[in-house]
């Protein structure tokens, strides 16, 4: 009897090690998406993301314009815009924008910005050297902050069959408060 139970013994604890195998390969997978994702997108430029460079490579007798939008999120008691609403750029050229964003709340408060570029085929090309999206802002109560970006749209795009077209970028921020999970008093 002992020699018939021994076989279903070692198959159940085959299913069982099999089990926290994938378990645990489940739970890799689902840990190393995000950063994967987003890595993805770094590279291919995928949903707008932008690239971040250190220098420009040059301007290229080719002009491109880019809007500016900006949104805050609800509840945010934060107006931000940018100071021009668009600027006409040398492909290749290092450029610069300023945001201004001002705390119009009694207390201060961190946010961070998001950001988008549309079309989405320009992403991979528009490179971002210095931003105030890489860290977090705090502004103090009926404090106004000037933001700059400073980037460049990569002489390449005017060799993509897919962007090659493209007269227009818009580069879009989002302001969140840092802890979302507190509303604003």
């Amino acid at each position: 009897m002992s020699g018939a139970a021994d076989p279903n013994s070692r198959r159940q604890l085959r299913t069982a090690l099999f089990a926290v195998l994938g378990i645990c390969l489940m739970t890799g997978v689902a840990w190393a998406s995000v950063p994967l994702y987003r890595l993805f997108c770094q590279v291919t430029g995928l949903n707008g993301t932008t690239q971040r460079g250190l220098q420009a490579p040059g301007a290229v007798n080719h002009k491109i314009r880019i809007d500016f939008d900006t949104n805050v999120a609800p509840h945010m008691p934060w107006r931000f815009r940018p100071e021009n609403p668009s600027d006409t750029v040398d492909v290749g050229a290092r450029d610069m924008a300023f945001f201004l964003a001002t705390n119009t709340s009694d207390h201060p408060i961190t946010g961070t910005a998001t950001f988008n570029v549309t079309p989405g085929q320009a992403g991979k090309y528009f490179t971002k050297i210095q931003c105030f999206c890489f860290t977090q802002q705090t502004l103090q109560p009926g404090e106004t902050a000037r933001m700059p970006v400073i980037f460049f749209v990569d002489p390449k795009i005017l060799k993509d069959p897919d962007a090659s077209d493209v007269e227009t970028i818009t580069l879009s921020y989002t302001f969140y408060p840092v802890d979302s999970g507190k509303t604003p008093s």
